[in-house]
């Protein structure tokens, strides 16, 4: 589930609107871990694709899953609210949210939108070309799918008829069937407006309604438990069942060939009815929490549930007996994360423990490569012989803190964790993805020794070669333990301190071990040899609250009670940086992988950024819920943050790897700004930018076909925003700048032979298509055979071009002209530019003129950087002389410098993107 501000929040809590989309570093990326919430979830099959679509709820929009590999297809865009319904059809998927209708087209854009409830939406029905809506004033509105309008409206007094359900029975032309909190069921004629019949069989609450593949039958679920087959065409109760359990939430029936009645109930069992026998034929808990979805997929032995314990999966009816076994499964933690860790250095798994005692891993790349290492329990074999969903008198606490490395991965356990309230440190496998054989106990601490029962661990940490995990414990005890034998090693002191130990570290090299207590005191132990007593004690004005050590550089952040943070050279044994801002209870310290910048995160709502080289603090936010834990990726490119009563795992990317952003020294008192969370979409397109989309007409599959099969022709450039090439050959533009070197090279040894004479002699113009120069001769007059120059200079046909360019400001056939020299006649043209060369100054003007407008235009971007190097090479410092080409460089200047901002921009962008993916891939 997903939790987002209410209208009973404090007012501190600020609304969505007023969300910033990143703070000064990170920037909001998405959340992992959200499968599904209490909104009943929809199916719909697509010919094309051949199979079923699962479309889940998740807050503010909606997943499609496939339902034969259950891959993530899409995320839609957001929502201005919590999504309260979901429907869907051959077309569009329909979600109401906010008192709006939202028809969405493939998932992803918003084709309609229909506006005028005054309540929240709680049932929608597609039916037909019109959709059925009940609000929670129990106001039912027909509203027509193609055009927005309402069809027909229809009030009903809530203490007569509070609609609870809604249902169309195949071949009931234009009647739906409405379910009521009184029990009552009517049937309505949508196109005369009329009520047919009134039916009253029970006076519970009517939960759902399902039509049954015979004709006039459908199932009626009660809240008592009561399911009803009734034919609505005799008003005949055809059989019934008692579901003990509680409520009926949903029900579904089989369309594979066997007469099976599928219901599910609110303490999440299901049940399986066989409608011949009129009897139970099997019964599975399939989930934590209450069943909201159960849907039997068509003429298929499979049903599919959902459920708000964040999990949705598929049951095959394929065993003996004809009951059903869990298929396939998606989930995430039933309840909030309390400790998450990056795991590896490649930057795409996180380790997450959360309260309801499960250690989980998420893939940053794919949600299918997500893992569950299952429930932490005291006695893994029996827990394995009971429904994991029984009440396990095994399980242990929550798990509060974890500690992992891959140095021994593949070898033994490499996970130590705590829980709550407990002496024993379990320890977990990350290869194999489950529960580790070892308790770590301490001798002091076995039933017979033990005399304290208050006492817990507290603290944990595993060394660098992944061989030891050292322990602190409440009572002040520091213990260390072999990981691979579960053997005890050493006990730092006797205890180690006097009050409870709040954190502890150790170096790369095994050499020394760190701990701290409540009381204040920070102790060096030597790791090997006499560990009876510390090497040196460091005593600190207020008590310890958390130790994080960065083990590359030495450097170790202690969380102080008094929320301050101090950061302590581990070799040197010295304070070297004192923070102050936060103003509550510290819960969590991350290094970043260069070990520049320390992150804090408290119950104070904020997270803040310290700079430990300037000492300064360089950013900080506040979010809507306190962050509970948080971790920054090996490559530094995401930081990974859970929070208080939040399912999920959020991301937030580092701005300063894709983009050059000067930090600045903010004041720690100063009010940080808030941050909304990240979502599910990643870069998540908003409600109102899927408005401005262009609306199309309906299409049917033929359309779409035709569409697909239309010719597409690639336009000239995609946007003015972006840099477009020429497409020409590279010789064409790259030999500019080499063109004395290359005539050097290719130099003919032999003298040039004498050319055949030819029987006339015509000019010809240099290009790639042999064309006659018959422009420069003028036609002689009628009067005079004398020919006439028709200028005082010797400009050439493109210098001619130039200059015609300063009365009709048309640059585009010279630059078509120039695109059909090759690089020899480019580079004689532009050296006869000139006035000493034949040319004339407004035609050099001219010419830097025609780069600006190629620069501007975006469009042939090599090519107006080489002929401005050509340019600039030939006249070099002389162009200083003149005012006028002064002024136009000036001008080409600045919009080069534009120019190549946006092409350095995209590059920067595409690097990151790609080092990104590279690291994904290994």
């Amino acid at each position: 589930m997903m939790h987002l501000p209410t209208d009973d929040k404090p007012e501190a809590a600020e609304p969505r609107s007023v969300f910033k989309e990143s703070s000064c570093i990170f920037r909001r990326n998405r959340a992992l871990g959200y499968v599904s919430n209490q909104v009943p979830a929809v199916t719909r099959y697509v010919q094309r694709r051949r199979d079923t679509l699962l479309i889940t709820c998740i807050g503010r929009s909606f997943q499609v899953y496939t339902a034969s590999h259950f891959r993530l297809i899409h995320v839609s865009g957001l929502h201005p609210d919590e999504i309260t319904a979901l429907a869907t059809d051959r077309m569009y998927t329909y979600t109401a949210s906010n008192k709006c209708i939202f028809a969405w087209r493939a998932g992803k854009h918003i084709r309609h939108v229909y506006r005028g409830h005054q309540k929240d939406v709680h049932l929608l029905l597609p039916f037909g070309s019109n959709l059925i809506a009940i609000d929670r004033d129990n106001v039912m509105k027909v509203w027509n799918i193609p055009t927005e309008d309402v069809y027909l409206e229809v009030p009903f007094r809530p203490e007569e008829f509070q609609i609870t359900a809604v249902a169309h029975p195949p071949t009931y032309i234009n009647k739906i069937v409405l379910g009521s909190q009184q029990g009552q069921i009517k049937i309505l004629n949508i196109k005369k407006n009329t009520v047919v019949c009134t039916l009253s069989h029970s006076e519970s609450r009517i939960t759902c309604i399902e039509p049954a593949p015979a004709l006039d039958v459908v199932a009626v679920g009660h809240g008592d438990g009561a399911i009803v087959l009734l034919n609505l065409k005799f008003d005949e109760v055809l059989m019934g069942f008692q579901q003990d359990w509680g409520q009926v939430t949903s029900l579904a029936f089989r369309t594979d060939g066997p007469p099976i009645l599928v219901s599910a109930c609110s303490n999440g069992y299901m049940a399986f009815w066989n409608l011949e026998e009129h009897k139970l034929a099997g019964q599975l808990q399939a989930h934590e929490e209450s069943v909201t979805t159960a849907i039997c997929l068509p003429s298929e032995p499979v049903v599919f549930t959902t459920s708000p314990d964040n999990s949705m999966k598929t049951f095959v009816f394929d065993m003996p007996d004809g009951g059903a076994r869990q298929l396939r499964i998606r989930e995430g933690h039933t309840k909030p994360p309390l400790c998450i860790r990056y795991h590896g250095s490649s930057g795409v798994s996180i380790l997450s423990s959360g309260e309801d005692s499960t250690m989980r891993v998420f893939s940053t790349i794919a949600e299918s490569l997500n893992k569950s290492m299952g429930r932490a329990t005291y006695n893994p074999k029996a827990t394995k012989k009971k429904n994991r969903f029984q009440y396990d008198k095994f399980s242990m606490p929550p798990i509060l803190e974890f500690t992992s490395d891959t140095a021994r991965e593949k070898e033994w356990d490499n996970i130590a964790a705590i829980h709550a309230g407990i002496i024993q440190t379990t320890t977990w496998t990350f290869d194999k993805n489950r529960m580790g054989e070892h308790r770590l106990v301490p001798k002091q601490f076995h039933n017979k020794n033990r005399s304290d029962f208050q006492s817990e661990t507290t603290c944990l940490v595993l060394t660098h070669c992944g061989n030891f995990v050292i322990v602190g414990y409440s009572t002040g005890d520091i213990e260390r333990f072999n990981i691979q034998s579960g053997a005890h090693r050493a006990s730092y002191g006797s205890p180690g301190h006097q009050k409870a130990v709040r954190g502890v570290a150790s170096d790369n090299l095994n050499q020394t071990v760190i701990s701290g207590c409540s009381e204040g005191l920070v102790k060096f132990w030597a790791f090997k040899g006499k560990v009876d007593k510390p090497v040196a004690i460091l005593r600190l004005a207020d008590g310890v609250a958390m130790m994080r050590q960065h083990r590359e550089s030495s450097m170790l952040a202690i969380g102080l009670e008094t929320f301050k943070v101090f950061v302590l050279d581990m070799h040197t044994r010295v304070i070297v940086r004192k923070f102050v801002g936060h103003t509550a209870r510290l819960n969590d310290l991350t290094f970043s992988p260069d070990s520049r910048w320390l992150i804090t995160a408290a119950m104070d709502s904020t997270i803040k950024v310290w700079d430990i080289p300037s000492s300064y603090m360089v950013d900080h936010f506040r979010v809507e819920a306190p962050c509970v834990s948080l971790t920054m990726s090996p490559n530094g490119d995401f930081l990974a943050t859970a929070h208080v009563n939040l399912l999920g795992i959020y991301l937030w990317a580092n701005r300063t790897l894709f983009n050059q952003i000067s930090l600045r020294s903010i004041d720690p008192r100063e009010p940080a700004p808030y941050v909304g969370l990240p979502t599910n979409v990643c870069d998540a397109m908003g409600l109102e930018d899927g408005l401005q989309e262009l609306e199309i007409d309906d299409e049917d599959e033929t359309k779409l076909g035709e569409l697909i099969d239309a010719k597409y022709e690639t336009p000239t450039q995609l946007s003015n925003e972006l840099i477009t090439l020429s497409g020409l050959a590279a010789s064409r533009w790259q030999n500019l700048l080499d063109l004395e070197l290359i005539k050097q090279r290719n130099k003919p040894k032999a003298p040039p032979k004498a050319p055949k004479l030819a029987p006339f002699f015509l000019p010809t113009v240099s290009g790639l298509e042999l064309r006659f120069d018959v422009e420069n001769g003028q036609k002689p007059d009628d009067s005079s055979r004398i020919k006439k120059a028709s200028t005082l200079n010797n400009l050439t046909a493109f210098g001619q071009l130039l200059e015609g360019t300063a009365d009709s400001k048309d640059f585009a056939p010279v630059v078509t002209h120039l695109t059909q020299l090759g690089p020899s006649m480019i580079d004689f043209e532009i050296k006869s530019l000139h006035p000493e060369a034949g040319g004339t100054l407004l035609a050099m003007v001219q010419f830097l003129k025609l780069v600006e407008f190629m620069f501007g235009t975006n469009l042939n971007f090599e090519l107006a950087q080489s002929y401005l190097s050509v340019f600039l090479r030939s006249y070099g410092f002389g162009l200083a002389e003149s005012p006028e080409l002064v002024k136009a460089l000036r001008r080409v200047s600045h919009v080069q410098q534009a120019a190549w901002q946006r092409v350095e921009e995209k590059l920067i962008y595409g690097t990151g993107v790609v080092a990104a993916l590279r690291n994904f891939a290994h």
